[in-house]
């Protein structure tokens, strides 16, 4: 495992209606959702260390705080870039923040992930 702070990755969508709070069920409004807009952050948490793993290594989401801060209606693009902060044994604490088209803060906050064995992990969840 070759992590250290300073990794970075962004991933940019166009919000559809099956991205809004009406549509997953968490508000009656057609904008992104705030569901939505994590699961974004976290699979940019993903993409930055993803080739930085060991093969049989994955890792898991243990903690969010997240400020969903503005409005995206349909058609908006936002772009989520996240940074990797720090690097304590297995866990990673990421910064990441989201903005539309306009420049404007959509949301912003921290994502912890662990870093996992996926056939260790997997097994427990069996039991």
């Amino acid at each position: 495992m070759t992590l250290a702070p300073g990794l970075r990755a962004q991933l940019s969508t166009v919000v559809e209606m099956a991205d809004t709070a009406k549509e997953i069920g968490s508000g009656d409004v057609p904008v992104l959702a705030t569901p939505r807009l994590l699961a974004l952050a976290e699979a940019a948490t993903v993409r930055a260390v993803g080739r930085h793993l060991a093969p049989g290594e994955t890792s898991v989401g243990t903690r969010v705080a997240l400020d969903h801060l503005a409005a995206s209606p349909l058609g908006a693009r936002v772009q989520v870039g996240v940074e990797l902060t720090e690097v304590d044994g297995r866990r990673l604490v990421f910064a990441f923040e989201a903005h539309d088209e306009r420049g404007a803060v959509v949301g912003k906050g921290t994502i912890e992930r662990v870093v996992v064995d996926r056939a260790r992990f997997l097994a427990r969840t069996t039991r």
